[in-house]
């Protein structure tokens, strides 16, 4: 491997976050630019395209300070799935950006038409998240921007236009719009038919290790980066985050656990949950992803943490699960309370505490907060086990994964040990990544393996296993219940 440094750009929902990496995956220095998330009408979550792409300029801007940019190698992006933006013939934006968050199209996956087929052929469910329905949902209402878009965008495309000017996009992307054909490898005919919307509306499907074009001279003046530094076109951050944690063969799984969370697994095979329960999604045309992702991370703490008006930090809020046993005594939270997807995929769907008696206080409820949230990543996990195999490493990565206290739980409720990755910037060392093997500095995905350490094994206890095996029965049997 050539000696140099390697940039991951990752536009994630919350910020853009920009980070330098030496080529062995050690972390030099990183940037971080917070994106606002705008609420105009209940269950609306849009960002403005042009502030996203203006922070992830400055997220850059201030990675490359006092960097010597010699050194660079290349670049690659990461980006949040599910996206949706109309533009016009210049590729101007004709409306905010929707989210994966957004739920406006809540009432419109009802009357969404055909959804097992759709389903079965693209690998994405049918839920308010996927651009798709979005699209229906635009469709139905006759919104002035539907009628008016002369082309169909992720914030991601948006910002590549701006950056290099190409009109393309890659096969993760395409594939988390729930209008990508997992079989054959193109937009799906019946998913467009459904969305109201021509294939031309739509940009060219890629390969992630795509080398862009030259970046413009604008955008690399004013970010201090060179203009002939590569950049690659990366893929979506959840498979991103795999490759960044080096779980790309099968059996190696990677749980994410932010604000929301996922589970996933690399697969070889384009096949479909036939329970819907779980994901398909695309990373080349003949590499997929199979995983199940959940609304209710860390977002259920920082919820906790307001209804408790509790002043101190999260970790100060962790740290009272400590005084209380495994279990709760009782209490069990089922951590629905920002709707939820896998593998329920039910945005109207709600948290809520059961077992509670007079004796219980604040840090029961504390540490049934972070059981919940790990009881609902282990069920998602029995559904991509169903679908990809059981897990023979599991390693995680995201703010959650910072917690001891959490990962323990974890551990315990899957009874299996787990991995703490050395960095916390999984996607962004996975894009870093598809941009060494475009440029021919690393051989093959597979060989990041070797450059993404592990800094800690949490170990899990069997005793702490087996009890948590109950708990789950109970849990399981209340979100049945719904």
């Amino acid at each position: 491997m050539k000696q140099g440094l390697v940039i991951g750009l990752d536009i994630g929902t919350t910020s853009a976050k920009a980070v330098l990496f030496r080529t062995n995956g050690e972390v030099v220095k990183e940037a971080e630019a917070k994106l606002e998330t705008l609420h105009p009408h209940k269950g609306w979550a849009e960002q403005a395209p042009v502030q996203v792409e203006k922070q992830t300029r400055q997220a850059l801007t201030e990675l490359l300070e006092n960097v010597d940019t010699s050194q660079i190698l290349a670049g690659g992006f990461s980006a949040a799935m599910h996206s949706l933006l109309f533009v016009d013939d210049n590729e101007k934006p004709i409306s905010n950006a929707a989210l994966w968050s957004d739920a406006r199209s809540l009432a419109d996956v009802q009357e969404f038409p055909e959804k097992e087929m759709i389903y079965e052929r693209t690998g994405t469910p049918i839920h308010p998240m996927t651009p798709l329905v979005k699209l229906f949902h635009h469709k139905r209402e006759g919104t002035k921007e539907y009628k008016e878009a002369a082309a169909i965008r992720s914030l991601k495309e948006y910002i590549l236009f701006h950056w290099f000017g190409d009109s393309i996009t890659d096969y993760s992307m395409t594939s988390a719009t729930g209008m990508y054909n997992i079989k054959n490898g193109t937009w799906d005919e019946k998913a467009l038919e459904i969305a109201g919307i021509r294939p031309d509306m739509l940009n060219p499907i890629v390969s992630p290790d795509t080398q862009l074009s030259r970046m413009k001279a604008e955008i690399a003046a004013e970010t201090g980066l060179p203009e002939d530094v590569p950049f690659y076109i990366g893929a979506c951050d959840g498979q991103l985050a795999n490759l960044g944690d080096g779980a790309i063969a099968p059996g190696e799984v990677a749980i994410s656990a932010g604000t929301s969370g996922a589970i996933r697994q690399f697969s070889k095979n384009p096949s479909v949950d036939k329970d819907r329960e779980t994901f398909t999604y695309a990373f080349e045309k003949d590499s997929f992803i199979v995983g199940g992702p959940t609304n209710n991370g860390g977002i259920v703490l920082q919820w906790l943490k307001g209804v408790m008006d509790f002043q101190g930090s999260t970790n100060e809020l962790i740290s009272l699960a400590e005084e209380i046993e495994p279990g709760a005594e009782g209490v069990l939270f089922v951590p629905h309370v920002n709707g939820e997807r896998s593998p329920v995929w039910d945005q109207g769907a709600r948290g809520s505490f059961h077992g509670l008696s007079i004796q219980h206080k604040q840090a029961h409820f504390v540490r049934a907060c972070l059981e919940g949230i790990a009881l609902n990543l282990y069920q998602i996990g029995q559904s991509v086990e169903r679908m990809a195999g059981a897990p023979k490493r599991i390693r995680v990565n995201g703010g959650l994964a910072k917690s001891r206290t959490w990962v323990q739980i974890l551990a315990d409720v899957f009874g299996h040990d787990i991995e703490l990755s050395e960095t916390h910037h999984s996607a962004a060392w996975g894009a870093a990544w598809v941009s060494l093997v475009g440029a021919g500095y690393a051989k093959n995905y597979e060989e990041i393996r070797d450059f993404s350490p592990v800094s800690e094994v949490i170990r899990y206890d069997e005793e702490r296993h087996a009890l948590y095996q109950n708990v789950f029965t109970h849990y399981h049997q209340l979100v049945q219940k719904g």
